[in-house]
């Protein structure tokens, strides 16, 4: 018994070992491509190869499978289309590199950390990473696009967070519903900042920009989550849960609204 206790020890260790090296030349892999191709179509290709998984089940169970990845989609859509915009800025090769490694290393805690985790908490972290960087790759790819492509794909990254997160509440009989929902409120968000796109310089990170309904969004799905955790629980929304995130996000958009309106360029 100890001996296959040993045994069986071994295979986990060197599962995670396989997993982690793994996941590590993933995130290498997309920025090699990404300098060497100059293009995001084969950094698109790279996405889609590592997530076979999702099509090695029987048909009837891809819809559901590909639904439950969305997340994870989404967030390595976004990092190609950032080491892409920084392969196109007009910086110099040296803090392209630098600038690219540090969203190297971004990915990889993203794949070895946060992603693999399945608590409720780790699961709401994962929506606002998806959130964030969905919304900030749309805008920092889409300013020449009409608005039709623009809002849709708001609204898409809109439901996938709002039905990732619905469904870590077991109880939950409406998750397709407030999905929806919560989706048709981000597209409204966002026709409304393709009219009015404000980015900002990052201090560190050189040729990206940060768009600033990235930040208005993230904010208000804050409030709008502890409202609905609240509410979940307690079948009322209680002040004493929302107050605190409420001031935070107002203090935050406020912020941005009244003193950083004007010192940013459009994306």
């Amino acid at each position: 018994m100890e001996f296959l206790k040993l045994v069986k020890r071994r295979r986990t260790l060197l599962n995670e070992i396989v997993y982690v090296v793994l996941n590590i030349g993933l995130a290498v892999a997309m920025m090699v491509i990404v300098r060497v191709a100059n293009s995001l179509w084969p950094a698109f290709g790279l996405v889609l190869l590592s997530k076979w998984r999702i099509f090695a089940v029987r048909p009837r169970f891809w819809v559901a499978n590909i639904q439950a990845n969305m997340v994870s989609i989404i967030v390595s859509i976004s990092y190609a289309v950032f080491l892409y915009n920084v392969n196109q800025a007009n910086i110099s090769d040296w803090q392209i590199f630098i600038t690219q490694s540090i969203l190297v290393l971004l990915d990889i805690a993203w794949l070895i950390y946060l992603k693999p985790k399945s608590k409720r908490h780790f699961i709401v972290m994962q929506a606002a990473v998806a959130l964030f960087v969905g919304i900030t790759a749309i805008y920092s790819l889409a300013y020449g696009w009409m608005s039709s492509p623009v809002v849709l794909l708001v609204w898409l990254v809109g439901y996938v967070v709002a039905h990732h997160v619905l469904n870590s509440y077991d109880d939950e009989s409406h998750i397709l519903f407030l999905s929806l929902a919560w989706g048709l409120v981000m597209a409204e968000i966002g026709w409304l900042a393709y009219h009015w796109t404000i980015a900002y310089r990052l201090p560190i990170i050189n040729g990206l920009l940060l768009p600033q309904v990235s930040i208005v969004m993230l904010c208000f799905g804050f409030v709008v989550y502890k409202s609905y955790d609240s509410f979940f629980h307690y079948q009322k929304v209680r002040f004493n849960d929302i107050i605190m995130p409420l001031l935070f996000s107002i203090g935050i958009i406020s912020a941005l609204m009244l003193a950083f309106n004007g010192v940013s360029t459009g994306v």
